[in-house]
């Protein structure tokens, strides 16, 4: 815990300041709701690997000066966290960047800014953010998700968050297509995917919201991870468990990858880059290099 009770809690910011986080694991991004002083006090000890917390749309315009100040707080005396941690803003012209700039002295990992729709707004972005920080974006428009490859105008942009209802809403088309198997959704999925990783850029996929229902949201965090999705969304721990779990390099993948980038850095120094191997088949440079992939993939 960052502090021992909530009853009496500070009235200035401290002077703590945490480590960048250093891992690499997404597999899950927990987002936080800063007017919920109990989620924001266990950040210090929380499973997920990312945590967002939210100053968007769950957060009402009276109430936005009270989370920002919450976050302020918390982040200003804790001294460690696991969890890569992102603030999510407001739209740069309603707020956001006002929200960048008061929070740029503080300790987290990321911004992640809401409703982009061009380049213009990440090079104001970028221009508002300490350079240590990296910029993440929730593609919740149809012109960031026609154009997701032309955003990544620097190499800070490292994220982009799937916000697929608010996207839909971008399209004219209902939430209730929402469902495993829809090709509509398949098929904004995959783009998503595919433009994200042609830009450089690391998707996460969409917040499931009916959170109880955790046997649909390990069925999507299934489907999401065979698509080629390494992350998911999560709105609280039940939902973070089920993805880190899934979204997960198994034993079974690892000595396998060990053992191809053995053998085939053996074989490459008596020039050999094609050859049959006993265990795993036929092993070429592209196989190789998808096992550089996965190992460069795994925490150290």
């Amino acid at each position: 815990m960052i502090f021992n009770t909530l009853d009496t809690l500070p009235k200035t910011v401290g002077k703590k300041h945490k480590n960048p986080c250093t891992h690499r694991r997404r597999r899950s991004n927990m987002m936080l709701n800063p007017l919920n002083l109990k989620h924001l006090n266990h950040m210090d000890e929380n499973s997920a690997d990312m945590i967002t917390l939210n100053l968007e749309d769950a957060i009402a315009p009276s109430r936005k000066k009270e989370a920002l100040h919450n976050i302020a707080l918390f982040l200003s005396h804790m001294e460690y966290s696991d969890s890569f941690i992102v603030v999510r803003t407001n739209p740069l012209n309603d707020g956001g960047a006002e929200e960048i700039t008061f929070l740029n002295d503080f300790s987290f990992d990321a911004i992640r800014i809401a409703k982009v729709r061009s380049q213009t707004e990440i090079a104001q972005a970028l221009t508002l953010l300490s350079e240590e920080k990296e910029l993440h974006i929730s593609l919740e428009t149809k012109e960031a998700f026609e154009n997701l490859c032309q955003l990544r105008i620097d190499e800070r942009l490292t994220t982009a968050n799937l916000g697929i209802l608010d996207l839909l809403t971008s399209f004219n088309l209902p939430q209730s297509i929402v469902t495993l198997d829809n090709p509509t959704i398949d098929y904004i999925l995959s783009k998503f995917l595919v433009d994200a990783k042609t830009a450089g850029i690391h998707p996460v996929g969409f917040m499931f919201q009916e959170y109880n229902d955790t046997e649909t949201f390990k069925a999507w965090c299934e489907h999401e991870r065979n698509m080629g999705f390494e992350s998911k969304a999560c709105m609280g721990p039940k939902q973070v468990e089920i993805a880190n779990s899934i979204f997960i390099i198994n034993k079974y993948e690892i000595e396998r990858a060990k053992h191809i980038k053995a053998v085939f850095e053996a074989n490459a120094k008596q020039n050999i880059n094609g050859f049959m191997d006993k265990k795993y088949g036929f092993i070429d440079e592209p196989i190789y290099r998808d096992s550089l992939l996965m190992l460069n993939n795994i925490e150290e």
